[in-house]
């Protein structure tokens, strides 16, 4: 039952998958079954667009389930990094290296322009 509690938006994202996909079928079934077109339009309507609406939404919570899940992966990594990082709060063991620098990437040679003489005076 936590599992259910902790994970309910890919829940409501399963269920709103498995409704939208039936009101498709429901919406094709009734327009399948009239040969007028004027009798098809509530089918498209309700079914066609209210089943890629709920599509759609089951596919916004499926993301959102997933960000939330990086972001508590991320939580525990700072936390750990924290931890490990605080004076007698990690075991002593890890030895911390300084990065290593850089090398500078290649400079084009200056040029220097010639001086040009600004005012009147010739």
């Amino acid at each position: 039952m936590t599992k259910l509690r902790s994970q309910w938006d890919r829940l409501l994202a399963v269920a709103g998958a498995i409704a939208g996909a039936a009101t498709l079928v429901t919406g094709w079934f009734g327009v399948s079954g009239t040969p007028y077109p004027a009798e098809q339009l509530p089918y498209i309507i309700s079914g066609g667009i209210g089943g890629l609406f709920l599509l759609g939404i089951s596919a916004a919570l499926w993301l959102s389930a997933d960000l939330h899940d990086e972001w508590r992966k991320l939580d525990r990594i700072e936390r750990a990094i924290r931890e490990a990082e605080a004076p007698g709060g990690g075991t002593g063991t890890t030895a911390r290296t300084a990065p290593s620098p850089e090398p500078e990437p290649a400079r084009e040679p200056t040029r220097q322009l010639p001086e040009v003489a600004v005012g009147g005076a010739s």
